[in-house]
């Protein structure tokens, strides 16, 4: 190696330690080493879409992201030092949630929205089917009363958010831990305890007529990148809660990419042709937090509340028909539509 050549590799090891920068970890099998428990908190208040007026700027202005600080300051400091509701009003219990279960970033991203591709930043266009889909999934919270089990979204009954909402911040439970063995990853994400035991390589999936509420994924290493491609899906969840759907012919690509010792970049590309007009990609970081574990996600405290919702239901009833009145029946809530046949 002649010494111009050797001042330019030293110059640029010299760049990457003061950055510090350390080659990926691997396993003792040989692969990327991903293992360990992250949370997506940091992302907290970033939109899954990117405002309109925003355009395709990726990041927040120094102002702009002034202002994401301070409102997370502000929350930082209700949450320390709680006053009666009434003082916040609805905000001080998001959801009913108490505030201590409630989490904050960290570090604000300075993401302008989740979504990173098309370069504007949002949904793209639905085919004439996903519009359709769309509309039958909206949400009808809040509309009357629930007639049955079915009236309530697939969270409500503690059955799964799919994959790409199990990964998406919400406001608590935002853990992701990955686990690796010689031909294996293993991610379980903290919210509803979902857990993907994914095999590496060539493994065909399973057979179509087979589907799933996480559907069957099958990854391979891209250099330092953990590629991973779920088919069979149900066709009963979605990404996000704002109404992005998916068929059962959709195929998710998710890609793992670790950038430091404590940050793991997270893609997820959503191929639809049923219900997209084109493909589309959400990003966003799994950072490392001291001292976060994941615990077990005991959904409506011993699932209590589903059935505590119907009986208060039936209970209105009653009320109405002793006074003659009558509360409209709840528009169902097809984000848990039915599978063929019935449930």
């Amino acid at each position: 190696m002649n010494n111009g050549l050797v001042a330019v590799v030293g110059g640029a090891l010299a760049v990457w330690a003061t950055l510090g920068w350390t080659a990926t970890k691997r396993t003792a099998w040989g692969d990327p080493d991903l293992r360990g428990t992250y949370t997506t908190d940091n992302s907290i208040g970033v939109p899954l879409q990117r405002p309109e007026q925003i355009g395709t700027r990726a990041t927040l202005t120094d102002d702009e992201y002034a202002a994401r600080v301070s409102a997370n300051d502000v929350q930082v400091a209700k949450d320390k030092n709680p006053l009666p509701e009434s003082e916040f009003g609805e905000d001080s219990a998001a959801n009913n949630a108490p505030r201590h279960w409630l989490e904050r970033p960290a570090k604000p991203s300075r993401a302008t929205s989740l979504i990173v591709d098309p370069p504007n930043g949002r949904v793209p266009a639905l085919t004439p089917e996903g519009e359709k889909l769309a509309a039958a999934r909206r949400p009808q919270r809040g509309r009357g009363l629930p007639a049955s089990y079915t009236d309530f979204s697939n969270y409500d009954r503690c059955i799964s958010r799919g994959i790409a909402a199990s990964i998406l911040p919400a406001i608590y439970g935002n853990g992701t831990k990955i686990e690796q063995a010689p031909g294996y990853v293993v991610i379980q994400n903290e919210m509803i305890h979902e857990t993907r035991v994914i095999p590496l390589g060539a493994r065909p999936h399973i057979g179509a007529g087979v589907r799933e509420w996480m559907g069957d994924s099958r990854g391979h290493f891209e250099g330092d990148t953990l590629v991973i491609e779920t088919t069979n899906l149900n066709g009963r969840t979605g990404v996000g809660g704002f109404g992005a759907v998916q068929s059962p012919d959709a195929k998710l690509i998710e890609r793992l990419t670790r950038v430091d010792a404590s940050t793991i970049r997270y893609e997820l590309t959503v191929d639809d042709p049923t219900i997209y007009t084109r493909r589309w990609t959400l990003a966003l970081d799994l950072d490392t937090k001291p001292g976060y574990e994941i615990y077990e996600y005991a959904c409506h405290e011993g699932n209590y509340g589903l059935a505590n919702m119907l009986s208060a239901a039936r209970a209105q009833e009653r009320a109405d028909a002793a006074q003659g009145t009558q509360t409209p029946p709840v528009q169902r809530r097809p984000s848990a539509p039915a599978a063929p046949g019935g449930e």
